[in-house]
């Protein structure tokens, strides 16, 4: 049985990006995964790593959890929209707290490159943004994906990262809102 937790990283209470966490979660559900989440803006911790990783800055309660969620899973899913081109600082907060050294990754003696501790696993991306997708992806270069993919998640050990960007959202009719719930459902129930 496939382990998927879901990390919901809107800081809208009631965001669309809520809707659609849950989406893939039913589809995931479907698949007869066992699903978790995780909701950041209902969780308690400080957003910034006040003394970098030279310092001991204790996890809250919900970062232990968080830890102890994605040490569990096989497959990530993070929803979050895109504001400025990445992510938002909420979402930015919750990595550098959660994805630590001795945890996500561990430095190497005599090696620029950390050994990977997130090895095995896989993701996903759900990312919301009122950008069109042409110029998100060849003017922009995708910063916030490849951050993500490349910096955070690859760095770490993630395998495979497949990112959906569900774009010009503001503009969007409620039929294509819904057609795109329905889109990740069916993702979550193929988990990909």
């Amino acid at each position: 049985m496939k382990k998927v937790l879901i990390i919901q990283g809107n800081p809208i209470e009631n965001s669309y990006g809520r809707h659609l966490a849950e989406a893939y979660a039913r589809g995931a559900g479907e698949s007869g995964a066992e699903v978790r989440k995780l909701v950041l803006a209902e969780m308690e911790f400080d957003l910034n790593l006040s003394a970098g990783y030279k310092g001991k800055q204790p996890l809250e309660p919900d970062l232990q959890e968080a830890q102890e969620l994605i040490a569990w899973a096989d497959h990530l899913v993070f929803v979050y929209p895109n504001w400025w081109g990445g992510m938002p600082a909420l979402l930015k907060g919750f990595i550098d707290r959660v994805f630590l050294p001795g945890f996500a990754f561990k430095y190497r003696r005599n090696s620029p490159l950390p050994e990977q501790l997130l090895k095995g696993k896989t993701a996903r991306l759900i990312v919301t943004m009122d950008s069109p997708y042409v110029y998100y992806r060849f003017y922009l270069g995708q910063p916030g994906h490849q951050m993500m993919k490349h910096s955070i998640l690859k760095f770490c050990g993630v395998g495979t990262v497949r990112a959906t960007s569900i774009t010009q959202l503001r503009k969007m009719p409620e039929a294509a809102r819904t057609q795109w719930l329905e889109r990740v459902q069916r993702m979550g129930r193929k988990l990909a």
